[in-house]
């Protein structure tokens, strides 16, 4: 055989065989992520308040086709898929209901909860609409329920989730900061206000994640995924204040999901 024969050959030979590992590593993949049993709980954060588009048999619940949970079983196309996570759940809410779909078979759960039970909603109302002063006030009372109160009701649902899928790959997501400070917003909240709710979220975010840790649960921080695109930003992931459909205040748009939340799934799952 001449020697550009050989060489020709040789390198047939190996890219057939690289083609057909790589061939096999993706097919590999494929099936990896369709024998995915995945199972979404928590609050509204998760059920996709903000970004449309809900699913009517929800409910109040208000589950959107947008939400990163949906997003992701459209992408990884898991064999079983349950979305049962609520808008305005707490932690009780997730034990009491939305536990049902998990099993020894469940593989991959994602939750974000805790928010509700600190208070959020009730600590921007009250910035929103009351002086600089009782807002730092209600700021100062949600960190004390975070310290005194919050990790008990987390190890609660933590365990529950453990004990109902104990084989499963827990990814607790965290919440975002919700401004930029310093940046386009002209009226509204003060600087002073801003720094305070952006720095109880980070609060929050670092209680989570030590019980997520404690429990052996991947903790999703999303904060960086946020940056440049929080309120005041000009290219904003998050509604503020919507006075005509209230509820969407402070939750990510459709954008927020897919920009903000379904990488941070995606890079844990």
């Amino acid at each position: 055989m001449k020697m550009s024969r050989l060489v020709a050959f040789s390198s047939s030979l190996l890219l057939g065989t690289v083609l057909a590992l790589t061939g096999a590593s993706v097919a590999h993949a494929e099936e990896s992520a369709a024998a995915v049993d995945y199972v979404a709980l928590g609050d509204s954060y998760s059920s996709g308040v903000g970004a449309g588009s809900y699913d009517s048999a929800s409910g109040d619940c208000k589950r959107s086709t947008r939400a990163y949970p949906a997003l992701w079983k459209a992408a990884n196309n898991p064999a079983s898929f349950a979305f049962t996570a609520c808008s305005g759940a707490r932690t009780g809410d997730v034990t009491a209901g939305q536990l049902g779909p998990l099993s020894s078979a469940t593989d991959l759960v994602s939750i974000s909860i805790g928010g509700n039970d600190a208070g959020f909603a009730d600590v921007m109302t009250t910035c929103v609409l009351q002086s600089e002063a009782t807002c730092l006030s209600r700021i100062a009372t949600a960190r004390a329920y975070v310290d005194s109160t919050l990790p008990g009701k987390l190890d609660s649902v933590y365990s529950a989730i453990s004990a109902k899928a104990p084989s499963a790959r827990v990814v607790v997501l965290g919440y975002p900061r919700f401004y930029q400070l310093g940046g386009s917003c002209i009226a509204g909240l003060s600087e002073k206000e801003r720094t305070a709710i952006n720095g109880a979220a980070d609060y929050l975010n670092a209680a989570t994640a030590k019980r997520a840790a404690d429990h052996g649960f991947t903790f999703g921080d999303v904060t960086s995924a946020f940056t440049g695109h929080e309120i005041c930003s000009g290219s904003a992931w998050l509604h503020s204040v919507n006075w005509l459909n209230i509820g969407e205040s402070y939750h990510p748009t459709a954008a927020g999901q897919s920009g903000g939340y379904l990488p941070v799934l995606s890079s844990r799952a």
